[in-house]
């Protein structure tokens, strides 16, 4: 039965659902499973215009996209099938809630910062959380640059090199692709002429950093607060070395 007055649901059909969910997970969920794609498609646009972008991934997406895929951890190749045409879906419709760049903004954001550069680590193929985060941005009007799936460390310090990006966020899903070393590098990647050396700030995303001390790295617990870290980061654009002393 619905709970009364969040319009939320502990009843979650077949699929593990941990704790009260929203209405539109169950939905969602039974749509998915049945591989209802027309239903899963307008189900989730319903709910970004519903509830808004933000909240639309947090207490739908992703509680329904965590049931299903512990759903098939627990049913062992079943279900796989569940998850990737939710997974499509889920890309599709953060991508047609992706805002394009307004006209005339060219590379840089406010005050001519460069962008936000989105890219998993290596070898890391989870980019969803990515896509949501970069539908997020385009609503604030920032831009960004998604490199999307395990990105290798060299191609991702010389996209830092020629974008000069106000932030990099790292996304990392497993323990075992988070490298705080690659962090670093990234971190201290600079470009521009001497004495006016800048370097980005590195946003970790993702479970796989939990526990891994990181400072001067933000490490944002979902998306709205990655979208509160990044927005003042590129108003502010990239930081700037001290310049050289002269004597």
């Amino acid at each position: 039965p619905a709970a009364g007055g969040g319009g939320r649901s502990r009843a979650a059909g077949a699929l593990p659902f941990g704790g009260d969910v929203r209405q539109e997970c169950r939905g969602l969920a039974r749509a998915a499973v049945r591989l209802d794609a027309p239903a899963v498609e307008d189900q989730l646009a319903d709910a970004v215009e519903r509830h808004g972008l933000t909240v639309a991934w947090q207490e739908v997406m992703m509680p329904t996209l965590h049931a299903v895929g512990r759903k098939w951890a627990s049913s062992g190749d079943r279900y796989v099938e569940v998850e990737h045409l939710l997974s499509w879906h889920v890309s599709t419709t953060l991508r047609r809630a992706t805002r394009p760049p307004a006209p005339g903004n060219g590379d840089g954001g406010p005050g001519g910062a460069g962008p936000v550069l989105l890219a998993c680590v290596p070898g890391e193929q989870h980019t969803l959380p990515l896509e949501a985060l970069n539908a997020g941005l385009s609503h604030l009007g920032l831009r960004t640059r998604m490199f999307g799936a395990a990105v290798p460390a060299e191609a991702l310090t010389a996209a830092v090199r020629r974008l000069g990006p106000s932030s990099v966020v790292l996304w990392a899903q497993a323990r075992s692709m988070a490298s705080l070393a690659l962090a670093r590098h990234v971190a201290d990647t600079r470009w521009g002429a001497h004495g006016a050396r800048r370097r980005p700030m590195v946003v970790l995303g993702g479970p796989g950093w939990a526990g891994r001390s990181a400072p001067g790295m933000p490490r944002p617990a979902g998306l709205r607060e990655a979208l509160e870290v990044l927005a003042p980061a590129q108003e502010r654009g990239p930081a700037a070395d001290a310049p050289f002393p002269l004597g």
